[in-house]
């Protein structure tokens, strides 16, 4: 399954990073860090939909992405549209790295989650190195102590969390270390599926005063209507800005088509 080739090609680039920089030269530097986070909470949370504007150049399910725009381009139009940004830093197959993120960072004032397979405390550290607001934890590849471990330690560092579900089982470990933002991904990362149901089914299981993400597959308006029957508070929306020429456009119209009565 493609979900497990990437953990363990994760586990490789793991040690080329900590070759670069020690375990505990990273922790010293998040440690030291004095940039005070962007609550991605409050921007999420807010009245009405809030979008997390996806910036990557690859994924498995889509191949290499042509560009439509310049990287500094893209980031103006999400400046000005959309109320989060999210910055692919896995590097073999999505072709991100850190890199991208630091260029991101230093040109938008928006908060921004660094979205990444974390698998250890590292790369927790590296995220607040780099001026991220808030990580992923992805429910599929980590342990219940892992998730409850590095949760807490975002959270002590200054960052918020979004933890990311697949299916009911997944939905109950998640919520118990009572996560303030919960996304559902409505791609399979076993086969990279996708289905807007996963959303729909596993929103019954979110409390109350969660912020809720759909992640995913939503790409028209017919999503977009769908999706507002759900009651979702904030969507990840990564292909169909990477491939639009006007995304600050589309946020627009989707925005304008989520808030109409």
């Amino acid at each position: 399954m493609i979900l497990d080739v990437i953990v363990e090609d994760k586990k490789k680039k793991l040690k080329e990073h900590k070759n670069r920089i020690s375990e505990e030269k990273m922790k010293e530097l998040a440690l030291s860090c004095e940039r005070k986070s962007i609550s991605f909470y409050e921007a999420l949370a807010k009245p009405g939909l809030s979008i997390i504007g996806e910036f990557k150049k690859a994924s498995p399910s889509m191949g290499k992405i042509e560009m439509t725009m310049e990287l500094t381009d893209r980031i103006d139009e999400y400046n000005e549209s959309v109320d989060a940004i999210s910055c692919l830093t896995e590097e073999d197959h999505f072709l991100g790295n850190i890199e991208y993120f630091k260029e991101i960072r230093k040109i938008s004032p928006l908060p921004m989650i660094r979205k990444d397979f974390i698998i250890d405390p590292y790369q927790i550290y590296e995220a607040k190195v780099i001026g991220a607001d808030c990580i992923l934890l992805i429910a599929a590849i980590l342990s219940d102590d892992q998730m409850k471990e590095y949760y807490k330690l975002a959270a002590e560092l200054g960052m918020d969390v979004l933890v990311e579900t697949h299916d009911e089982e997944e939905m109950e470990r998640a919520l118990k270390i009572h996560p303030k933002i919960i996304g559902v991904n409505n791609r399979n990362l076993k086969d990279f599926t996708i289905s807007l149901e996963n959303t729909k089914r596993l929103r019954t299981m979110v409390p109350e005063g969660t912020v809720f993400v759909s992640e995913s597959g939503v790409t028209t308006k017919e999503h977009i209507a769908f999706l507002k029957e759900c009651k979702v508070d904030a969507l990840l929306i990564g292909g169909a800005f990477m491939l639009s020429e006007h995304p600050k456009e589309l946020a627009a119209d989707w925005k304008a088509l989520y808030d109409k009565n």
